[in-house]
């Protein structure tokens, strides 16, 4: 009779085997299309990375990142996790009513600090002479409309802005939270749908002291949405439909990429078709963008810091001025700005997300 544990043991061992082999025959996999980012490769080894154990540390890493069958182990993780032991979020990710979203927690208030000091930093070096002019507005994500009602742990929201509006009383504040909702969000996604800002970019320029009128024909992208915490998830939920909105105005401003000496558009439709559909707002994450506005009938300029979600509703703002320079200070440095901005009396805006601001490390 043929022992039951044998069999069991045979085959799980032909299983490994092959998994093994199959790992070292087939290519290493640079870019995962489902998270987003790049996968690690084969470390290269040294006498003194071996030592101090970092080598293999890389090395559990890359096998991870480049084992055989990942996303179908993903799937399966996932499911396991949200459906066979019913836990409530699967690596920090979860979802509730079809909407995906990463959890935010705790506050970190040393990456918050970071971000209040690079703002002092900008305000005290390039803007002090230009007060009256100085705002900044604060991006909630998902977590705010959904986090705490459905039972998962939050961040302290009431705490994050004190902090803020104490450290940055030197700026003019715009409240923009209570003009949003979790349906002005992509459910795959982190970022605000455009189509659903235009009050927001209305009440920011109104507070700026411009009224902004222009009207907008709502367009869709033709290829189904998948947003960031699509992949992340690993789990096959329906994707979001992606809008823009154009008109005249729009297709006749002169948008320049000072980072890599180029003409851009408001909207870009090849990366619309590619793996991030929505660095099709201004060509993505780009350190220093213009847009010149040809029928401005004004001779107003407007400064924006921001990080992506600034990609979107920018081009709400230009109805209102005549020419806009948007800065992202995670990928230029605050120290050098005068050297491709000259600062004269434009309106400033900082407009940054709570992640970013809780992240603020990474600002520079």
């Amino acid at each position: 009779m043929i022992n039951k544990n044998k069999v069991l043991v045979g085959l799980m061992a032909i299983y490994f085997v092959s998994m093994l082999i199959v790992s070292f025959i087939k290519a290493d996999d640079e870019y995962s299309d489902t998270e987003r980012r790049k996968l690690k490769q084969m470390p290269e080894a040294n006498v003194e990375d071996i030592l101090e154990g970092s080598w293999m540390s890389d090395f559990e890493e890359y096998v991870l990142d480049q084992f055989p069958l990942r996303e179908s182990f993903r799937a399966i993780k996932a499911y396991t996790a949200f459906y066979g032991l019913l836990q409530k979020d699967n690596n920090g990710i979860y979802i509730s009513d079809g909407y995906i979203s990463k959890l935010e927690y705790p506050l970190n208030e040393k990456g918050l600090y970071n971000a209040i000091n690079k703002f002092t930093y900008i305000y005290d070096t390039f803007l002090k002479d230009n007060e009256q002019n100085v705002y900044y507005a604060v991006v909630p994500d998902k977590n705010y409309f959904m986090a705490k009602e459905n039972g998962y742990i939050n961040l302290d929201y009431n705490q994050f802005f004190s902090i803020l509006n104490d450290k940055l009383s030197f700026m003019n504040y715009i409240d923009i939270v209570n003009l949003l909702e979790l349906t002005d969000y992509y459910k795959t996604d982190i970022h605000w749908k455009q189509e659903c800002i235009e009050d927001v970019a209305k009440y920011i320029g109104s507070q700026m002291g411009v009224e902004l009128l222009a009207e907008y024909e709502k367009h869709m992208i033709s290829r189904p949405f998948y947003g960031v915490y699509y992949g992340q998830l690993a789990l096959p939920i329906k994707a979001d439909n992606m809008f823009y909105l154009n008109n005249q105005i729009l297709s006749e401003c002169k948008v320049t990429d000072l980072q890599n000496n180029r003409e851009i558009g408001i909207y870009d439709m090849e990366l619309a078709e590619g793996k991030d559909p929505y660095e099709m707002f201004l060509s993505g994450s780009l350190s220093l963008i213009t847009i010149e506005n040809p029928k401005a009938e004004t001779d107003k300029e407007l400064i924006m810091f921001r990080d992506s979600f600034g990609s979107s509703i920018a081009p709400l703002f230009v109805d209102g001025y005549s020419k806009i320079t948007l800065v992202d200070i995670r990928y230029i440095s605050s120290q050098w700005l005068d050297k491709y901005i000259e600062f004269d009396s434009q309106d400033i805006l900082f407009l940054y997300s709570v992640p970013v601001l809780n992240n603020g490390e990474l600002i520079k």
